[in-house]
């Protein structure tokens, strides 16, 4: 009787074992595109330069330098809003999904820093973005166009 007691207790352990792996492989799911993995980035916005184009449709800002950001794989933001330097993390999510969080710069006087700060705007309210060969467009939670980017070379 000792036996069969330990023998089904046993059995249970192993069952309730079991069932504890099937559900944690049914909770999970494949990344989508451009998702985060244990806090790596991937897709066409990550690990390229991107340089200033467009604010909005059509203006282009005459800054002492050519504005500019890069992504790395763990979703850290370095670049430049044509005064100053720039530093945030982004997040990237299913249907081009973008978020630039912690966004900061450093506080160098330029006599251009209205225009600057429409750059760093500009990546805080991106919400989606767009890839059309070199260029890349952001777009804010209402759909209007924030501004475009061209891959640099």
């Amino acid at each position: 009787m000792v036996t069969l007691t330990r023998m089904t207790r046993a059995v249970v352990s192993l069952t309730a074992l079991a069932a504890l792996v099937l559900l944690a492989g049914c909770s999970s799911h494949a990344p989508a595109p451009g998702e985060s993995v244990e806090g790596e980035l991937s897709g066409p916005v990550v690990e390229q330069r991107w340089n200033l184009l467009l604010v909005g449709t059509s203006e282009r800002l005459s800054m002492p330098e050519t504005p500019w950001f890069e992504i790395d794989r763990d979703g850290r933001l370095v670049g430049s809003d044509g005064c100053n330097e720039m530093h945030g993390q982004v997040r990237l999510g299913d249907s081009q999904r973008i978020e630039v969080l912690e966004l900061a710069t450093t506080r160098r006087g330029c006599p251009r820093l209205d225009e600057a700060a429409r750059v760093t705007t500009m990546l805080e309210s991106a919400y989606r973005y767009l890839i059309d060969h070199d260029r890349l467009v952001f777009f804010g939670p209402d759909q209007r166009v924030l501004g475009g980017w061209r891959e640099a070379n």
